[in-house]
């Protein structure tokens, strides 16, 4: 049979109900929508959650952990070194925080082709003084052009320049919530006191905002000058090495190249953040489940719709396969029209998605702890839409066949016979 005859009948097939082909093609229009939306909506908001905790996690770390000591007394002695001692209340052993060779380490991997960058980093626990009253604080002492470079850390900076820690001596980045308890304004003087009791004066020159409130409560930013004086320590005292990878699907491997390497412990942005992770792929496969059952549900009402096109047009059925239509033929013609529905909702649906997610992304968005977001995040990936026009063209294939293989079936004999 020809196609020009296929469509034709199809055509008219479809103008006699015009109706129900139009509910059908909008049932697929908003499903592709919404799925498009949604998902766009919900990769956005992700992104946004990762790129505070991950933006900020060097994707390897090298430091020297605190732990007990992996060999004990009892397994150096003759008696019982062969043995398994279990061994109760151990302490962990006087290591020094310093990372020993720190310059010569970061040379060697800065010459690491897989390595975008390294940053040193200096952690100081300390006390905020607030006249009789003493807040718990860290300080982190870092190199703010390197910070900035890999780190994205002038993105959570939205009070003063970051690039002033290097250039203002004795000065600190306050956390916002540190920050709002000491009613503390750019370029007030606080004092802080370090763990073996000498006190501090800073100069608060910005105010540092991560969008976790816990954190921002605490943690403030120095230059590693400014830090390496309040622990009282040499110009190369450096505590941590954070790592930025090309790839960091790598991290692991790498940790645990650099680990027996360099002889020191290293830790993985997959292990730091497994949890946050978990959760953000729990969301997007909560967010696919949802659209992938909108374009399910609008499949079966073009189902609905094909299924009661055929009981009332039973008698057309039964003269075309009376004047010589096979029954391919006239399966074929119910095929055409779910696909037909499936492309013209398709197309109106990516319009629709792409229309409503552009509404979405220009929502205002004023939340205190992430004053750097203005609007709700949006992902336009391409793969959203490719996603949804490939299932809703195989969704009405599927609610186009089975109707079809019922038509193609009907025998026009005892149709014509009961007329």
């Amino acid at each position: 049979m020809k196609i020009k005859h296929i469509t034709e009948i199809s055509g008219a097939l479809m103008r006699a109900r015009w109706k129900q082909t139009l509910v059908a093609a909008v049932g697929v229009t908003f499903s592709i929508a919404f799925f498009i939306s949604l998902l766009g909506f919900m990769e956005g908001l992700n992104q946004l959650l990762d790129g505070i905790v991950l933006n900020r996690t060097p994707h390897v770390r090298l430091y020297n952990d605190i732990l007990p000591s992996k060999i004990q007394p009892i397994d150096l002695t003759e008696d019982y070194k062969d043995h398994h001692n279990f061994i109760s209340s151990l302490k962990p052993t006087n290591t020094r925080k310093e990372i020993y060779n720190a310059p010569q380490i970061i040379d060697k991997l800065n010459k690491d082709k897989r390595v975008i960058g390294v940053a040193p980093k200096i952690t100081a626990q300390v006390f905020y003084n607030l006249g009789n009253i003493d807040l718990n604080g860290i300080i982190n002492g870092v190199d703010p052009e390197k910070e900035a470079a890999f780190f994205s850390f002038n993105d959570y900076v939205f009070d003063g320049k970051p690039l002033d820690l290097k250039n203002v001596s004795n000065s600190i980045i306050l956390g916002q919530g540190a920050a709002d308890i000491m009613r503390a304004k750019v370029g007030d003087n606080i004092t802080v006191t370090s763990t073996e009791g000498e006190q501090f004066s800073l100069k608060v020159i910005g105010f540092f905002q991560s969008g976790i409130a816990e954190i921002d409560k605490v943690q403030s930013f120095a230059s590693l000058s400014t830090t390496q004086k309040i622990l009282g320590e040499n110009s190369n005292y450096i505590s941590d090495i954070q790592i930025k990878l090309q790839d960091m699907t790598q991290a692991p491997a790498m940790a645990v190249e650099y680990e027996n390497f360099f002889k020191i412990d290293a830790e993985d942005i997959q292990t730091a953040n497994a949890q946050f992770e978990t959760g953000s792929s729990v969301r997007s496969i909560i967010s696919y489940a949802v659209g992938i059952t909108l374009l399910i549900v609008s499949g079966f009402g073009i189902y609905n719709i094909l299924n009661m096109l055929i009981y009332e047009k039973m008698d057309t059925i039964a003269i075309l396969k009376a004047t010589g239509f096979a029954g391919t033929d006239v399966k074929k013609i119910f095929i055409s029209i779910s696909l037909s529905i499936g492309i013209a909702g398709a197309l109106a649906g990516i319009l629709f998605g792409f229309l409503l997610s552009i509404t979405i992304d220009a929502i205002p968005f004023n939340s205190p702890s992430m004053p750097t977001v203005t609007t709700y995040p949006i992902d336009y990936g391409i793969q959203y839409y490719t996603v949804a026009a490939i299932f809703a063209l195989v969704t009405t294939f599927f609610a186009g066949w089975f109707p079809a293989i019922k038509a193609s079936k009907v025998d026009p004999v005892i149709i014509i016979r009961g007329k």
